[in-house]
């Protein structure tokens, strides 16, 4: 039996004070996003479909909706609904004209042996090797993070993430050459983070 508590940040009073704060924060990334950069949001369905909106109204326009299919998601206990087995992520740029983004085509292509790369993205829940520093309870496979990573920078490109929680992302982007910037409003996973970068 696992918990669906994640924690304080994870609890909203309303609707629209979910919506307000998605707003405030994606405003804040266009505000300091390169023009030919992007920005990835992961999300389940109590948040993403604000986030969604959210984008669009602060500039953003929409290229894909990843859908992550867990292989082994938990069971759902209740019984009341489907299993949950899959998680959202958005992948988006600045609605501007002539937005030269970067997607690495090739790579991705060359990674999904020869054919072009779908929007559906199959791997198992986040490896029991990737948290023995620590848990958080909604840390990403390594797997997810570097092929994001891969499709939309190169090289020595600076990757921001303010919600960085156990620093997958930092830790795919140090394997992968990009320089790192995380936030995060909880020590206890800023600690684990460090301890992450130091087990490398």
């Amino acid at each position: 039996m696992v918990t669906v508590n994640k924690g304080k940040w994870d609890k909203y009073e309303s609707l629209k004070y979910k919506h307000k704060f998605n707003k405030k924060w994606i405003k804040e990334c266009y505000r300091i996003l390169k023009d030919d950069g992007t920005i990835w949001i992961s999300g389940t369905l109590h948040n993403i479909y604000s986030i969604g909106v959210a984008l669009e109204e602060e500039g953003f326009k929409i290229m894909n909706n990843i859908t992550w299919q867990k292989t082994n998601p938990p069971p759902n206990l209740a019984c009341k609904t489907f299993t949950h087995s899959t998680e959202t992520i958005l992948w988006a740029r600045k609605d501007i004209k002539r937005c030269k983004y970067k997607f690495n085509y090739e790579l991705m292509k060359e990674m999904n042996h020869g054919k072009q790369m779908k929007d559906v993205w199959t791997t198992s829940l986040t490896k029991p090797s990737e948290k023995k520093c620590g848990k958080h309870p909604t840390q990403k496979p390594l797997e997810i993070l570097d092929k994001i990573i891969l499709a939309s920078t190169k090289e020595n490109d600076i990757i921001l993430d303010p919600f960085c929680g156990s620093s997958t992302t930092g830790i795919s982007a140090n394997r992968l050459n990009r320089a790192y910037i995380g936030i995060d409003n909880s020590k206890e996973y800023l600690d684990l983070s460090k301890r992450r970068y130091f087990e490398q």
